[in-house]
């Protein structure tokens, strides 16, 4: 009995430390849903959520966030500390325009829940941030993994069409058709 006691234990103690904590969103979203179940990678992908008017980035792995946000701070000349980027990286998702990005990073943890994110910028002209980073997010995961990034589109049931389509222009304008969306499975 007593060795299956310390079975018991040792897989418990085993399942506790490798477990992966689920992170909150940003945004409260409603996924639409779906009648075929299709697991979404854990790693190499890249999270999108569209909800309210307003988009969020996410990206599995905080060596790919911490090099992301050197590119994207080469790319808009901004410069990041390594604390910033420290901190970055233990951001799974965000919503803001580069802009307020070194406010929102200087945020704690319960201020950024409190946070006013406007989402980020996807307009048509030559600013199109959302286009930056998921361009930067792909290179930096072929340079750090060797392995293509994946993208996964989250979105609110109640959202309309013109919401996604933005997202969707985005991806395939950088020739990237092929993407998931995030649904719940529907129950008979």
């Amino acid at each position: 009995m007593t060795a299956m006691c310390d079975v018991a234990f040792l897989l418990l103690t085993f399942f506790i430390l490798t477990a992966k904590l689920r992170t909150e969103d940003p945004l409260h979203i409603d996924t639409p849903f779906s009648s075929v179940p299709q697991v979404v990678p854990d790693e190499n992908v890249a999270t999108i959520s569209v909800g309210k008017g307003k988009i969020f980035f996410g990206i599995e792995g905080t060596d790919i966030r911490k090099a992301l946000l050197e590119e994207m701070g080469k790319q808009y000349n901004s410069h990041f500390t390594p604390e910033e980027e420290q901190r970055f990286s233990l951001i799974p998702t965000f919503g803001v325009p580069m802009s307020q990005l070194h406010q929102f990073i200087a945020l704690d943890e319960n201020q950024r829940k409190d946070f006013n994110q406007s989402g980020i910028q996807t307009d048509t002209s030559a600013n199109n941030e959302l286009s930056s980073w998921i361009y930067q997010a792909r290179l930096v995961t072929k340079n750090l993994k060797n392995q293509e990034l994946r993208i996964a589109i989250k979105g609110d049931a109640r959202d309309m069409y013109p919401e996604y389509k933005r997202v969707v222009d985005v991806l395939q304008r950088q020739g990237e058709n092929k993407f998931v969306l995030i649904t719940q499975l529907k129950s008979k």
